[in-house]
């Protein structure tokens, strides 16, 4: 019988009886294998958490009991199970589910999330702002031990412990192993202190003594037990630190055994007051062995052949922009000893893996804390060091005072290597990175320069480490680079310089970055229609050259600039401000992103969507000429 094909709302699985929970709990996984390898995903994460989704749906009654999950990589369990199992062959997909939760999909999601460390603090918000309107539901957060690395979280947990309002965390703890004594020990406890009997015995003790409180008696007797407790609990328990925050703490549970998850939050739900954390140990890739042997390979993986795990890959590929950083930063760190490189828990996805093997002492993972990589990053560099942070540009954003105040401040040198600017594709809007030109613009002293092809990025970089005066910053897109140049020697870049590619009389075209292959084909379509454009890869985003762009605005009446950013306060504002410094009747046609959030799908369907296929922007720049005579 497949149990999965009746479950349409959790109210559907709290019908059914515990014995048929691993059974369901096997065909989740069936389902999310069978479908993650024709569509990619966040397969591992997901496979991890099957029977920790069923447990808290079974006990808590969602949706009036609130359920936040941290980034949103293992919430696939938690769609299938709340109405969009119908749908989840669209998931990423252009026009179909999220591949994270969102509240505008199903109002079992709480919170819509990407970023990692957010689900404490705002399931914390939730709470406080149940206690205000005098509800009584639960309020239960779920997160990664790897976004516990995040600065954030704490600063919720810290809040939370002084709250004491009822709300539980569940750390999702896929990488820690429990001994076998300390795990023993730990059910015991567990099931002792989650006992009816022994809460209320605690509390009538605990409230006698108080009673006492003014005299020595009573008040020797709260300090001893107080101390008993704490010394059983350090010994014993791991959770001594969320303790002493304020919460009390239960675990390590095994997460993949029901009966046990079930008990404890059947009792947390009824029993226990004030604020929780449950301690659960899970593992990536449950129930699919590839995934368990290579947890980080389908983390975020594409599609691959269900049987043997492999990548299904289409035609000779060419290198990625993040190959060529990684390859680049290799190769300069043979001859610049002072060259170190800095990530937030993405080694593997930013190319770095190479440069970690080759020089381990010159690399630093700082898990996911980018505010620190940040501010690390300005320590090196106060040393006479040359540090290099890699990392997505919408991870990037989280760390802006850090970048303003640790960084450019002082105008210390560091490079910051920017990748998956631009559109992304499936994973929407948290992942997009469409603003970091318009928030780096604003930064005093910044360079930002971005590449059209590999050969192009090798060359920034290579200029970015001889700089010394302030950060650099270098954004490039996901996706592989137009060729290959991995036998070029390096070429120093003249910082602000653009750089003309084709000679044109009638309108110039001005293009930055990864935006330049579709300018090039925006030029060729205009040249059918007897339009001739001049082809200018400005290189650089900020600052500006003067002296040359003022040539080109008293050349050209018409300039049209491509950008895969935000227009607003991106490449093409700062192209029409200085037009207008310069007194020129310029008309400025700028091509970008609009302001708002992008969401997922197919980039290329994104970019014809906003008007940026070639033949759109064609057709617009024609119609402006002939409107202009």
């Amino acid at each position: 019988m497949n149990i999965l094909e009746t479950i349409n709302s959790p109210g559907d699985l709290r019908a059914l009886s515990t014995g048929k929970l691993p059974a369901l709990a096997e065909q989740i996984r069936e389902f999310l294998i069978e479908n993650i390898c024709r569509t990619g995903g966040h397969l591992a994460s997901s496979l991890g958490t099957v029977e920790l989704t069923l447990a808290l749906h079974y006990c808590y009654d969602t949706p009036n009991d609130k359920i936040v999950w941290d980034v949103g990589h293992q919430a696939y369990a938690h769609k299938i199970l709340t109405g969009r199992r119908e749908a989840f062959s669209t998931i990423r997909q252009h026009g179909g589910l999220s591949g994270f939760p969102r509240i505008s999909e199903s109002e079992y999601d709480n919170f819509s999330v990407g970023h990692a460390s957010t689900s404490i603090s705002a399931a914390l918000g939730l709470a406080l702002g149940r206690d205000i309107l005098g509800e009584k539901h639960s309020v239960v957060a779920v997160i990664g031990d790897g976004s516990m690395s995040g600065g954030l979280a704490f600063e919720g947990l810290n809040n939370l412990g002084s709250s004491q309002t009822n709300m539980t965390v569940i750390l999702n703890d896929n990488e820690m192993s429990i001994s076998k004594n300390v795990g023993a020990l730990s059910r015991y406890f567990n099931k002792m202190l989650t006992d009816k009997r022994y809460n209320k015995a605690k509390d009538y003790v605990w409230n006698l003594l108080s009673s006492h409180e003014r005299t020595n008696i009573g008040k020797n007797l709260r300090d001893m037990i107080r101390a008993v407790d704490g010394g059983l609990k350090h010994i014993v328990i791991p959770g001594k630190l969320f303790e002493d925050m304020g919460l009390r703490y239960f675990g390590p549970i095994d997460g993949h055994n029901l009966t046990d998850m079930i008990g404890i939050f059947k009792s947390l739900k009824e029993h226990i007051r004030g604020p929780v954390l449950v301690h659960a140990i899970t593992k990536k890739g449950k129930g699919y062995p590839h995934a368990e042997d290579n947890s980080t390979k389908f983390h975020g993986v594409g599609k691959f052949a269900r049987e043997t795990g492999d990548i299904i890959k289409g035609s000779a590929q060419r290198p990625t922009y993040s190959s060529v950083f990684g390859q680049t930063m290799v190769e300069l760190g043979r001859t610049n000893k002072k060259l170190v490189a800095i990530t937030a828990a993405m080694p593997d996805g930013t190319g770095l893996n190479e440069f970690k093997d080759t020089y381990p002492n010159r690399f630093f993972d700082v898990g996911i804390a980018e505010g620190h990589a940040v501010t690390f990053a300005a320590g090196l560099a106060l040393k006479g060091l040359k540090p290099v942070v890699a990392m997505y540009s919408s991870f990037l954003q989280r760390a802006y005072d850090q970048l303003m105040v640790d960084v450019a401040l002082d105008g210390l040198g560091v490079v910051f290597c920017i990748d998956r600017a631009g559109l992304v594709g499936d994973d929407g809007p948290t992942h997009h990175g469409n603003f970091d030109i318009s928030y780096l613009n604003t930064i005093p002293g910044a360079i930002v320069m971005a590449p059209r092809d590999g050969k192009e990025l090798r060359d920034m970089m290579y200029t970015a480490i001889e700089h010394t005066n302030g950060p650099v910053f270098i954004r490039y897109p996901r996706g592989n680079v137009p060729e290959s140049m991995y036998a070029e020697d390096f070429e120093k870049i003249e910082i602000a310089t653009p750089k003309l590619i084709k000679r044109g009389a009638d309108v110039a075209l001005i293009s930055l970055g990864d935006m330049y292959t579709d300018a090039h084909q925006t030029r060729e379509l205009l040249a059918d229609q007897g339009i001739y454009a001049a082809l200018i890869d400005a290189r650089f985003a900020k600052p500006l050259n003067a002296g040359f762009y003022k040539k080109v605005f008293s050349k050209y009446p018409l300039i049209a600039t491509f950008e895969n950013n935000t227009l607003t306060g991106g490449f093409g504002t700062s192209i029409l401000s200085l037009s207008t410094q310069s007194n020129k009747q310029t008309r400025i046609l700028s091509f970008g992103l609009p302001d708002k959030f992008i969401p997922h799908g197919d980039v290329a369907k994104l970019k014809a969507e906003h008007g940026l296929a070639p033949e759109d922007m064609a057709k617009k720049i024609s119609a402006e000429i002939k409107k202009m005579g």
